[in-house]
This record gives C-alpha cells, structure tokens and sequence, in this order.
C-alpha cells in the first residue's frame, strides 16, 4: 500500500530523516516507534507532502506522490489526525465529521451556492457519513454540542471520526494516545483495531505509548535520529539490542 525509499529531509544543516526506507502492507497496522527527536512525525509530514524531501521517493498503492500538492493527498484516500488536535473548536462535532467527507466530494463553490442537484447528493452523503460514525463513535449525546467544550479523549474521537469520514484506505495516526489516561488508552487499542477491520483500513501508527502500539500493531519500524534502526513484529522490536539501547541508553 505504502511505499517509502530513501527518503531523506534536511533543515539547513539538520539532518531530521536519513535515508529512510520501509513498506506498509495493505490492510495492517504498522507502528513507527523512537524516542523523542527521531524523526516519527517528520516522516508523517512528507506523506502528507507538508514538506518536501530533499531526496527519495513516496508511492501510494503504486503511485508516486511526490509531485502532488498537499491538498491532493486526501483526494487520495490518505487521511491522517494529528499529535495537537486540528479541530474546528467553534463547530459542532457533526459539522466537524461531516467536512471531512469533502475532500473526495466532487463539488465546488458555484453548485453549492446555487444548491444544483450533484451538490445536494454530495451534502446528503456527507450528512448520512457524520451520522454513521457519530453512532460507530458512540458521540450521539455530544453530536450537536461545541468541540471546544467537550473532554479532550472525546475531541481525539471527534478527529478519528472526521478522519474515517474521508473513506480513506490509509490513515495516519499521529500519537492518538497523547494526552489520554490509562482506561481511554485502552479503549483506543480496541477502537483503532475494530475500525481497521469493519473499514478495512491499513495504518501507520506514530505512538510513544508502547502497550498500544505493541498490543495492536502487526509490524513496527524502529527510528533514532532519523534512521531507521529495526524492523520487525512487536515480539521481535522488544527484544532488539538497538531499540532498547536507543530507548534506555547503552549498557555500561
């Protein structure tokens, strides 16, 4: 599904991603694992083409991305949330949702100011979208309220519900679990691998919460200033000399 080779991305002297290759089979969860610095959201950045690499090469189900525009990527089937929520705060949780559907609308301003009959079809589909994924999300007693007032766990529920109503067929989730405590983190491991089945999702996991991303991920790429340093299952990654060296220092 996702291809990455070589990639490489510097800021003036900084070197944040060096030459970083590894793939993300259709329909799995792939977690990407480092500590602070590593590289993680810098890689999520060039697949969202927010930046630009200075060398190498993204291919999306076969296809090259790295002459699209940012606003494409979406058009794509690529959804993403993001580490610092990026909500409408004084919209309504359905309204919310339901923009994330317009991305893969054929709409345009004319037809929707002039409410032709395409456009019509387009809202319709983009309100019975927010309504399913208020009921899947369980957000029917917050659908109609403010983003801004509710809880932070259920703003993140908000955010993966406007990503899902992309329709994607890759989403990038960028530390869903910041910010979360103990019990919302486990319910997030339960929803994350449910929607990846009903909706046939594959996912690429950024999380330094390691009992989530261990506990629901099927492949994990290891990062340490910029590199990537393992690859392998959750059983594997745990025990490799380089992780835990990058994690809890070297041995003396």
């Amino acid at each position: 599904m996702l291809e990455v080779r070589d990639i490489t991305v510097r800021f003036g002297g900084i070197v944040a991603l060096d030459a970083v290759t590894f793939d993300v089979p259709k329909s799995k969860i792939v977690g990407l694992i480092g500590p602070n610095g590593a590289g993680k959201t810098t890689l999520f950045n060039c697949l969202s083409r927010i930046y630009h690499p200075s060398h190498g090469s993204i291919a999306f189900d076969g296809q090259s991305i790295m002459g699209l525009q940012a606003h494409k990527i979406a058009s794509l089937g690529i959804g993403r949330t993001f580490q610092n929520l990026a909500l409408f705060n004084s919209a309504s949780v359905f309204e919310n949702i339901r923009i994330g559907s317009h991305p893969r609308s054929s709409g345009n301003l004319v037809s929707d100011l002039l409410s032709l009959p395409g456009s019509r079809n387009i809202n319709r589909g983009a309100t019975r979208t927010a309504d399913e994924l208020i009921a899947y999300l369980g957000l029917e007693k917050v659908a109609h309220h403010n983003v801004a007032a509710l809880p932070f766990g259920t703003k993140k529920r908000v955010e993966l519900a406007r990503a899902l109503a992309l329709k994607p067929r890759l989403l990038l989730l960028d530390e869903p679990a910041c910010g979360l405590n103990h019990e919302e983190v486990e319910d997030l491991g339960v929803l994350i691998r449910r929607a990846q089945q009903d909706f046939d999702l594959t996912i690429l996991l950024v999380e330094h919460h390691m009992g989530l991303v261990m506990g629901i991920s099927d492949w994990i790429v290891a990062f340490n200033f910029g590199r990537r340093i393992a690859a392998g299952t959750p059983k594997e990654i745990q025990s490799d000399p380089q992780v835990i060296a990058a994690y809890l220092g070297e041995r003396k």
